[in-house]
């Protein structure tokens, strides 16, 4: 047979396998990974931290050769990290990084497929965009967003897109709160009445980088292009090393912490966010210059916006000068209680014989279980070693890159988490109680839109 006649076979066959890839609403790169999975899955860092040293590259390092992932670049505006991105992910990886001064020159050279984002708290959602907008998959941590028009933006631009995007709320991933979830949606839980989730540490050092901000120097770092879309201001080392003191480049203890519980709320209840939010504190131990509160108190109100005569409650406390690091996440009905630190449910504080039978009515009481007796067990490896939920979590992106299935903690999971942290921030910003537009999609503090 000819050389051309090959070739014209060859084309025409190739063409009609593209035509039926496409009717299938598979790109045939993605078809490519779906049927053999023969495509090198190439990974870019976007901001080299300690976040992605310490949590995404243990469990990435578990999978990435049996799955065909390779870390292959780094992008950071500091020449420090840079450097050091560089210099670890070869030691890593076993080969050269391609190591680049910012997320444009990323893009621009083509060889990423996919991205770890771990970048301040307030440039998450437009560093998704970017990467989406560069047709790349994406890990992104949290929080999602910290104003509504990023947030919106963001949301925009992955439903516009065809990237798996996974949102860092590795919870999702914890077979323990799948199981949790499970038994309040079957119903086996009743009507959830109310919530309780706390995270205290006693750590003067939390969120503070003495050492590392003294080696910060202005000459090294494009200050402008970390600013992105925040007012601006000259070169301050702590509020690029130390943004989760200061807003508005994290809303501190909300963002950072409540995010993780309050999305548990939103997956348990299917609800999105909160009809209502108040909260309190301040900097009462803390007095090193931080902007954010080191004390938080904040209440909301849960339910179907069109019902406000149902619904429940949930309080977040966190404080910074006495704890030990030990976040509680317990979930009240009338029939006992759910417990996320020992995983057990139980009719504590239940409906029982005594106090019903003086209002004629049943008792109502759970049943003793350990949610970990009803988990579903996870291929071996994916959810083993030191944090689990992340190794399992990074895991799940891993394989729905290869699928093309949505993620544990979709795009909608960070929407949602971030409106109500964004609603949290307001309340604290402003003293109001804080509500949500459901037509404009808006945080409203005193009747006005939220923004900074």
């Amino acid at each position: 047979m000819s050389n051309t006649r090959r070739n014209f076979i060859k084309q025409s066959a190739q063409v009609a396998a593209g035509t039926y890839i496409a009717s299938l609403g598979f790109s045939a790169k993605s078809y490519g990974r779906i049927i053999g999975a023969n495509d090198r899955v190439r990974v870019g860092v976007i901001g080299f931290s300690d976040r992605h040293r310490s949590s995404h590259i243990p469990p990435f390092m578990k999978f990435y050769k049996e799955m065909n992932f390779d870390i292959v670049s780094v992008s950071d505006i500091w020449k420090k990290r840079r450097e050091e991105g560089g210099a670890f992910l070869k030691d890593k990886m076993g080969h050269d990084i391609n190591v680049y001064r910012n997320n444009e020159e990323l893009y621009a050279s083509k060889t990423v497929d996919a991205v770890f984002i771990s970048t301040a708290d307030f440039q998450h959602a437009l560093h998704t965009i970017e990467a989406v907008n560069a047709g790349c998959d994406v890990y992104c941590e949290k929080p999602f967003a910290e104003t509504m028009q990023d947030n919106r933006a963001a949301l925009h631009a992955v439903k516009a897109s065809k990237s798996i995007v996974q949102i860092g709320s590795q919870r999702r991933s914890g077979t323990n709160y799948k199981a949790a979830a499970d038994f309040i949606q079957e119903g086996k839980f009743g009507p959830i009445t109310m919530v309780e989730l706390t995270w205290n540490v006693n750590q003067p050092g939390r969120w503070r980088r003495p050492d590392l901000v003294a080696q910060c120097k202005e000459e090294d770092i494009d200050w402008k292009r970390y600013l992105l879309n925040r007012p601006f201001e000259n070169f301050d080392p702590r509020k690029y090393l130390e943004y989760r003191l200061f807003w508005p480049y994290s809303s501190g203890m909300p963002g950072q912490w409540m995010s993780h519980q309050i999305d548990t709320v939103h997956w348990f209840s299917s609800l999105n966010h909160p009809r209502s939010v108040t909260a309190n504190g301040g900097i009462y131990q803390w007095k090193d210059g931080r902007k954010n509160w080191d004390t938080t108190t904040a209440v909301f109100e849960y339910g179907p916006i069109n019902d406000p005569s149902t619904g429940f409650q949930v309080v977040f406390m966190s404080r910074m000068h006495n704890g030990d690091e030990n976040p509680s996440e317990i979930y009240y009905s009338n029939g006992g209680e759910l417990n996320l630190m020992n995983n057990k449910v139980s009719p504590k504080g239940g409906l029982r014989a005594n106090a019903a039978a003086a209002m004629k009515m049943q008792p109502n009481l759970l049943p003793e279980l350990n949610l970990t007796d009803l988990v579903v067990k996870v291929e071996a490896g994916a959810n083993t070693g030191g944090d689990t939920l992340t190794t399992a979590h990074v895991h799940n992106w891993m394989e729905c890159i290869r699928s093309r299935k949505q993620p544990n903690a979709p795009v909608e999971a960070g929407y949602n988490h971030s409106i109500a942290t964004i609603m949290t921030n307001a309340a604290c910003r402003t003293g109001h109680k804080v509500t949500f537009d459901e037509k404009t999609q808006e945080v409203l503090a005193g009747g006005k839109v939220f923004t900074y």
